[in-house]
C-alpha cells in the first residue's frame, strides 16, 4: 500500500511508519522539518507540493495537533484548536485536488470527547459527549473532518485513549515517577484510565484498513479501563516498588503550574470501551494492564517489539 502520515514524526507516527514498513508498504511522512527521503515539508495549513503525494494513495492518516500537555492559556487554546482544524481543512482541499483520491482517510480524534465518568462506560453508540474546552475541541475537529463528505473516500475518526509505549507518550513518565517513589494515586484515584498498548494501536489501524465496512467513529482503546489507583498499584507491582506517595488535588494543581501542564490530563475519568473494534473481530494482544506492563517492562523491549 501507499500510506501517507501527516505529522508522522511523533510517537504514534514513528511506530505506525515502522509497523507498516515492516509489512512491505510505502510510507510517506508530512512534517514541518523533513530530514529523510520519505519526508516532505508541509506547514499543516497551506497547500504545497506535498499534495501530489495523495494521488493514488491507499491510506491517509492525519495525526496533526498541538500537544494538550501544556497550560491552557488563551494562546495555547487557540493553537490547540487551529492546529487540528486547519490541518484537516487543508488535507480536505488536497484530497479534492486528487483525480484518484485516497481510498481511506483516518483522522485523529480523542477519547477525551466523552464526559468525566467513573461508572458510565462510553461506547461509540451510547457514549455521552459533554461541553467543555477539551470536548468542544474534539467535536469541532470531527465536524470539520466529516463535513463536507467525500463519497468516494472512506473516513474514520480515531477516538484514541492513552497509548502506552517505551519510546514516547505517557508511559516513560509514569515509569520514572514510580521508580522515584511517587507512584501513588493522583487525586482520589477513582478516575478511570482508558489506555492501549502501542502494538495494539498499530494493529487496530491495520484492522480498520483491512475492514472496508468500518467507517465513521471508532474508539481506539483496550477493553479494560481501570481506576488510576489500580493502574498505579499494578505498575508498582511490576516494577517491584513497594510504595508510592499519593498526590492530593491541591498538590497536583501546584505542580501543574511548574510543569506547565493541566491537571485534567490526570484527573479526568476516561471510561471508554472499543465496542466497534471488538464486534468487527479485532483481537487485542494486550487486553489488560498487567499483560501490557509486563511486555513494556521486559529488558530491551522497544517500539519494534517482536509482536509487530
Amino acid at each position: 500500500m501507499k500510506i501517507i502520515i501527516a505529522a508522522g514524526t511523533g510517537f504514534l507516527g514513528r511506530n505506525l511508519e515502522e509497523y507498516f514498513k515492516e509489512k512491505g508498504n510505502q510510507v510517506y511522512i508530512l512534517t514541518r522539518k523533513p530530514k529523510r527521503k520519505n519526508e516532505f515539508h508541509w506547514d499543516a495549513k497551506t497547500l504545497g507540493e506535498w499534495k501530489n503525494l495523495l494521488e493514488n494513495a491507499d491510506v491517509l492518516i492525519n495525526l496533526t495537533g498541538k500537544s494538550v500537555d501544556c497550560r491552557y492559556t488563551e494562546k495555547s487554546k487557540r493553537e490547540i484548536y487551529s492546529s487540528r482544524i486547519n490541518s484537516t481543512k487543508v488535507l480536505r482541499k488536497a484530497v479534492d485536488y486528487c483525480t484518484n483520491k485516497p481510498k481511506l482517510w483516518l483522522n485523529a480524534s480523542s477519547a477525551t470527547i466523552y464526559i468525566h465518568s467513573e461508572t458510565q462506560m462510553n461506547t461509540e453508540e451510547n457514549g455521552i459527549i459533554g461541553d467543555d474546552f477539551s470536548m468542544n475541541i474534539c467535536k469541532s475537529w470531527e465536524k470539520e473532518f466529516f463535513s463536507p463528505d467525500h463519497e468516494d473516500v472512506r473516513k474514520v475518526a480515531l477516538r484514541t485513549s492513552i497509548v502506552l509505549g517505551n519510546n514516547g507518550g505517557a508511559f516513560p513518565k509514569l515509569k520514572l515517577i514510580t521508580k522515584a517513589g511517587l507512584g501513588g494515586k493522583q487525586g482520589n484515584g477513582n478516575q478511570k484510565v482508558s489506555w492501549i498498548h502501542i502494538v495494539d494501536f498499530c494493529k487496530a489501524i491495520d484492522h480498520i484498513i483491512d475492514h472496508e465496512n468500518i467507517s465513521g467513529i471508532i474508539n481506539i482503546t483496550a477493553p479494560n479501563p481501570l481506576s488510576n489507583e489500580e493502574l498505579m498499584m499494578e505498575l508498582r507491582k511490576q516494577i517491584k516498588i513497594s510504595f508510592g506517595l499519593n498526590a492530593a488535588v491541591w498538590q497536583l494543581e501546584l505542580a501543574s503550574v511548574f510543569l506547565k501542564t493541566e491537571t485534567e490530563l490526570l484527573l479526568k475519568s476516561r471510561n471508554v470501551y472499543p465496542e466497534r473494534l471488538i464486534t468487527s473481530g479485532f483481537r487485542f494482544l494486550y487486553p489488560n494492564i498487567e499483560s501490557a506492563f509486563k511486555n513494556l517492562l521486559q529488558p530491551f523491549t522497544s517500539a519494534k517489539t517482536k509482536d509487530f
